[in-house]
């Protein structure tokens, strides 16, 4: 397993350390949704890394407004309109 320090800077620490969690637990999930959000890491993967079920962690994106579904306009569309052919 790979592990390291990082030097937040008093600054950042004290601004994750705010949030009400352990600042490295605070990091982590920072980290692991970046990578998700960049489509580095898939949900599974995501929940995995946080030690969450895969639902739970979507919900969490949800809330942080990082989106589940990642269609471009053209393929919201193409959804929408085999929708109304159902």
């Amino acid at each position: 397993m790979a592990s390291g320090n990082l030097d937040l800077g008093e600054e950042l620490g004290g601004l994750l350390a705010g949030l009400g969690q352990p600042v490295e637990q605070t990091a982590r999930e920072m980290i692991v949704l970046e990578l998700y959000r960049r489509s580095l890491i898939s949900s599974g993967r995501a929940a995995t890394l946080l030690g969450l079920h895969r639902l739970d962690f979507i919900q969490r994106a949800s809330e942080l407004g990082i989106p589940y579904f990642r269609f471009t306009e053209g393929e919201w569309q193409e959804e929408v309109a085999e929708s109304k052919q159902a």
